[in-house]
């Protein structure tokens, strides 16, 4: 088992203690099971071999093949190490066969499975073990007991979570009831998978509303529910009480479909949040929806925050019926008067396929350390082709103005769109420095000029022979490249925020069983930064099984982890 790391923040420091700690008692325990550390600062060709995109990544080598090596998601503490591996390599489950095995596996924690079973050998029970082996963090057992069964009066083929709960008394203290069964979920062969049953698993290590801080934040993204509704709100206001309420009722029907998450306004550490979902002080109380494949965001159309009008507004966005929330900042009056041109979504596309100028852009947020340095560096860049007739030098600021499907969890990040009407944008992955960005942009002036001639050449064969075909029609819409620096660029979908102008039929792809949501929205094919996304089918909301490493979530919760 492996872990491949680079300088830690105290989040994934945390993690590395864990790591190391499972690895000293599965020492004794299971000596054949070796854990292993790599710096892949160090090691590139490790991290391009097995597509390390984010830190720390742990993988399970299986046999001693680098073939193939299983990730391990989610798993955050030294005794879930162990148990995923456990699991991996032995039962994933506990065989019960009585009633007291089962109370055993109820109170050894504060959340357990059981499936009840009429027989142990179907694609039901195949599922199940599927799922215990990916949910290390609490017990699993399954049984085909009629006595067991009997006892908990529970019909055959069913799976039941169980959990502690507490109850207040009329004391100053709280009663803990231990193992009371809070889902049922009956399983027939064929209508669960892995995922789904994961998905209804894991909503219960959370509450129904949960607060967003350094505690929960890897907790809310290792559930693996894409639809993420969040409050924000000051919890020290006089109305906080019968706000929250209003929520965590509402969020009883959702269970499952949605995440109900409560960010306070009065921390200082939610700043980037805010900023990343456009929330100002006079907006808040404000209630948002975020799809975390698509990277949509929705906003309440209601101002109060009632259980009427949560119900109404999660309802509308699961039925595909909410509109999306698309803003943009306004054009500057000034944005085209210095070297380095500014952009925002109001004139992102009208400037970027103007197919006489090619158009070179810089991506960037401003609380980004890297962005902030490199900005001088652009502007002598704008000051170097402010000249040249044919080239413009631009920017935009990610963080104020959507612009689907370009938002990635590394900024800056640069992209050129050359003029003409079938030239394809390239995606910048040399170094960050002056003399490079104009290698490239003299480079790809160079190549255009090349396949210009090589046009004109084919064109004039094709009217010699008489056979020249009309050029096809131009689509109207860019194909960025998504960036990984130092490394080959693929392509997806890019048009600006357009407010008033409703949703645009683009979106963020999935990862091959994926979708996005909201009208007008379709469905893609990979996940993000891995390929161009597809035209298909409208999707449903929450219908992708997308695992969650995608930007939203990077940009989500990235202030804990910097």
């Amino acid at each position: 088992m492996s872990s491949q790391d680079v300088t830690l923040s105290q989040s994934s420091q945390n993690l590395s203690e864990e790591f190391a700690e499972a690895a000293r008692q599965l020492k004794k325990e299971a000596p054949r099971i070796q854990f292993g550390k790599i710096d892949v600062t160090h090691q590139y060709d490790l991290r391009k071999e097995f597509n390390i995109q984010a830190f720390p990544t742990v993988k399970f080598f299986v046999n001693g093949s680098r073939e193939d090596p299983i990730d391990c998601k989610g798993v955050r503490k030294a005794s879930a190490f162990i148990t995923w591996v456990k699991r991996r390599t032995g039962p994933s489950t506990v065989l019960i066969n009585s009633t007291d095995q089962a109370e055993a596996i109820i109170k050894a924690g504060d959340l357990a499975v059981i499936g009840f079973f009429r027989e142990l050998h179907s694609d039901s029970v195949e599922v199940f073990c599927e799922t215990a082996r990916d949910v290390p963090e609490m017990p699993f057992g399954m049984t085909a007991s009629e006595e067991v069964c009997a006892n908990y009066g529970v019909q055959r083929n069913s799976l039941v979570v169980f959990k502690e709960l507490i109850r207040p008394t009329t004391s100053q203290t709280s009663l803990f009831v231990q193992g009371k069964p809070v889902h049922n979920e009956v399983l027939e062969d064929g209508r669960q998978s892995k995922l789904g049953l994961t998905r209804i698993i894991k909503t219960f290590t959370l509450d129904l509303v949960t607060e967003y801080n350094i505690e929960t934040s890897v907790k809310i993204f290792d559930v693996p529910v894409e639809n993420h509704i969040l409050l924000f709100t000051p919890m020290n206001s006089e109305t906080f009480n019968e706000i929250y309420e209003n929520y965590q009722s509402a969020a009883a029907q959702f269970r499952g479909k949605m995440l109900f998450v409560l960010v306070d306004t009065d921390e200082a550490r939610n700043g980037r949040i805010f900023e990343y979902f456009r929330i100002r002080d006079i907006d808040v109380p404000a209630v948002r929806i975020l799809n975390l494949t698509s990277e949509a965001r929705y906003k309440m159309p209601a101002d109060e925050v009632t259980v009427e009008n949560l119900k109404d507004f999660c309802q509308s966005y699961l039925h595909g019926k909410a509109k999306q929330h698309l803003p943009s900042e306004e054009i500057p009056q000034d944005w085209d008067k210095m070297p380095v041109k500014v952009l925002v979504g109001k004139n992102f596309n009208s400037v970027i396929f103007n197919k006489t100028m090619t158009v070179f852009v810089m991506f960037y947020a401003p609380w980004s350390h890297e962005c902030r340095k490199l900005l001088p560096v652009w502007d002598k860049l704008g000051e170097q082709y402010e000249s040249h007739k044919d080239i413009m030098i631009a920017k935009i600021d990610v963080t104020a103005n959507d612009i689907l499907a370009v938002a990635l969890d590394r900024y800056p990040f640069f992209t050129l769109f050359p003029a003409g009407a079938h030239h394809q944008e390239v995606a910048y992955t040399g170094e960050y420095t002056l003399e490079a960005f104009s290698e490239f942009l003299e480079e790809q002036r160079k190549k255009k000029a090349e396949a210009g001639e090589e046009e004109l050449r084919a064109v004039t064969e094709r009217r010699a022979r008489g056979s020249e075909q009309p050029p096809p029609r131009p689509c109207g819409r860019a194909r960025i490249p998504a960036p990984s620096h130092g490394s080959t660029a693929t392509c997806r979908d890019v048009r600006a925020s357009q407010p008033g102008s409703g949703p645009w039929d683009t979106a963020w792809p999935g990862n091959g069983t994926g979708s996005a949501e909201g009208p007008g929205v379709w469905q893609g094919k990979q996940r993000p930064g891995h390929g161009p996304a597809a035209r298909g089918a409208r999707a449903q909301p929450g219908a992708s099984g997308r695992t969650m490493n995608g930007s939203a979530r990077s940009l989500y919760w990235i202030h804990w982890i910097l």
